[in-house]
């Protein structure tokens, strides 16, 4: 973790259900101006989507146990790394616009911290999560509870990280997720029964602002969308 450095400003957005592609143009355009504004406070969203199949830039389709182009489920190829996942309600999904060059510019630390995220946000539930070496992502008892996949342009972070928190889980059964076909997806609310993604939110925020030495603070909702002059998008 840094030591050296004061707390650096972060917005926190946080939202129900949104379109993958209002969330995905959401961040192509903070990561644009970002770029032509360095000075641009970080930003993290959290937030949930409606189901959708993404698959990250090198990933093979050959993880998809259906036709994507008959698929009733939107399926998105995206600039992030990794292969498939799949996302939907009960997911907590989170998306941190960053810049490193203000942390650490090492995409590998980045995704140890992510994982550090999930691991110390999932404590306080009496869960331990661990780490599988060569592997990104987190488990419990075996089981995969959250992914990672990450995109970053000049040391601007997108993407970010998905927990499966209470998801109806009978998506993951088309495809292979993250391409491992040896290893379990699970979710939270099979180790703690009941649990809910308002439950898990905080402690993921408080996580966040640890982990990366942030001061989170809220912004609207509507800021969020209106900002980027998204509107009228459902």
């Amino acid at each position: 973790m840094l030591t050296s450095r004061a707390l650096r400003p972060c917005q926190l957005y946080i939202h129900d259900v949104i379109p993958y592609a209002v969330a995905w143009e959401w961040q192509q355009a903070r990561v644009a101006q970002k770029k032509e504004n360095p000075n641009q406070v970080d930003v993290l969203a959290l937030l949930e989507h409606p189901p959708v199949y993404t698959l990250g830039q090198g990933a093979s389709v050959e993880f998809l146990k259906f036709d994507p182009a008959a698929s009733p489920v939107e399926v998105c190829r995206v600039e992030r790394g990794g292969e498939v996942t799949y996302h939907c309600p009960g997911q907590l999904v989170g998306y941190p616009i960053l810049d490193l060059r203000h942390y650490q510019q090492d995409l590998h630390w980045y995704l140890r911290q992510l994982e550090d995220v999930i691991i110390r946000a999932i404590a306080p539930l009496g869960l331990q999560g661990d780490r599988i070496p060569g592997l990104t992502g987190v488990w419990v008892e075996g089981h995969k509870i959250a992914a990672i996949g990450i995109k970053a342009s000049r040391w601007i972070t997108m993407h970010g990280f998905a927990l499966n928190v209470c998801p109806d889980m009978s998506g993951f059964q088309h495809i292979v997720p993250c391409g491992i076909v040896d290893k379990p997806v699970g979710s939270l609310a099979q180790f703690v029964p009941q649990i809910s993604v308002e439950a898990v939110r905080p402690l993921v925020t408080a996580a966040f602002a640890e982990v990366m030495q942030v001061d989170l603070s809220p912004a609207t909702t509507d800021s969020w969308v209106e900002s980027l002059g998204l509107q009228g998008k459902p």
